[in-house]
């Protein structure tokens, strides 16, 4: 019989009791023969183990932590119930940089812009209704983003010896990813990414300027990854943490 070997992209399942925990597999160079079991703050679970582990022997790592993962998927729907919807009034927070401050709305005819002041970011504006706010604060983290990523793509590419000129890049609101790489070698970065620390920032971007040298997620590219990111998991995992909170315009 031969062994089933995991495919890009594909979701396998297992059954706990009542419930289907689906997965990732990917196996990948380990150190000993125990597998890891990942919970990711968006609800994926991904399995991994070593380079010579069957399916079989995926799930059943996954069936001895059924009841860690199923905790850790209960907590992180709860998370996304806490999340508030937005009104776009003065004393909501607002994040730059990883760091928070409280939105202050000022009405006023005269001026029309958006300032970081004492803690505060304070949008000056005419109309104050909650989808004007939304937009000029869109447009302040806008134009934020692109003075930032140009300074973090010049940083960390010049680390890089396979990136001779910094690549050609653009902003792109999405609503699962912070970032991607085109076929082109175009890197598109989420504006939204200016909100989290630059830890996170650096993560994403050097994430898309690996896939300039290696163009999927093989091992070759996490080992890539982690040559110039060690700890790039434990970043990953920060910026996953907070993601319901980041994403939430």
């Amino acid at each position: 019989m031969t062994d089933i070997r995991p495919a890009p992209g594909k979701t396998y399942a297992v059954h706990y009791g009542e419930q289907r925990l689906e997965f990732n597999w990917r196996p990948r160079e380990l150190a000993g023969n125990k597998a890891r079991i990942h919970v990711y703050p968006n609800g994926q679970v991904e399995v991994e183990t070593p380079m010579a582990s069957s399916l079989a022997e995926a799930k059943k790592a996954l069936l001895k932590r059924a009841r860690w993962v199923t905790r850790h998927l209960r907590e992180i729907e709860e998370r996304r119930l806490a999340v508030r919807e937005r009104q776009y009034v003065s004393g909501e927070t607002v994040f730059y940089m990883g760091r928070r401050y409280m939105l202050k709305v000022i009405p006023y005819d005269a001026e029309q812009h958006v300032k970081m002041q004492r803690g505060q970011v304070r949008v000056t504006t005419r109309d104050t209704t909650p989808l004007a706010i939304k937009a000029r604060l869109a447009d302040w983290y806008r134009g934020r983003a692109k003075e930032v990523f140009a300074r973090r793509l010049l940083i960390v590419s010049d680390r890089l010896p396979w990136v001779e000129q910094t690549p050609p890049w653009m902003l792109r609101e999405m609503k699962t990813q912070w970032g991607s790489c085109s076929p082109t070698g175009t890197i598109l970065l989420n504006p939204h990414l200016v909100k989290t620390p630059t830890r996170c920032i650096d993560y994403v971007v050097l994430h898309e300027l690996c896939h300039l040298k290696e163009h999927n997620h093989s091992n070759e590219f996490y080992r890539l990854l982690r040559r110039h990111m060690p700890d790039w998991e434990d970043v990953k995992m920060r910026l996953d943490g907070m993601s319901e909170l980041y994403l939430n315009t």
